[in-house]
């Protein structure tokens, strides 16, 4: 699972791809709800705020 910004969304694809050997789910944080987890405020590459789900 990564947490990213749209500057990273390929970088984490890859990563996920490479990990799993499977396409991954992309999520819309601002879009999603979570019940019981609450997303990074930011990027796991960067400082910028995140925005994207990658699972």
């Amino acid at each position: 699972m990564y947490v990213v910004c749209k500057d990273h969304v390929e970088l984490a694809i890859d990563k996920f791809v490479d990990e799993f050997e499977e396409a991954p789910d992309i999520l819309d944080l601002n879009e999603a709800k979570f019940t019981e987890w609450e997303p990074p405020v930011k990027c796991m590459e960067c400082d910028q705020e995140a925005k994207f789900l990658v699972v």
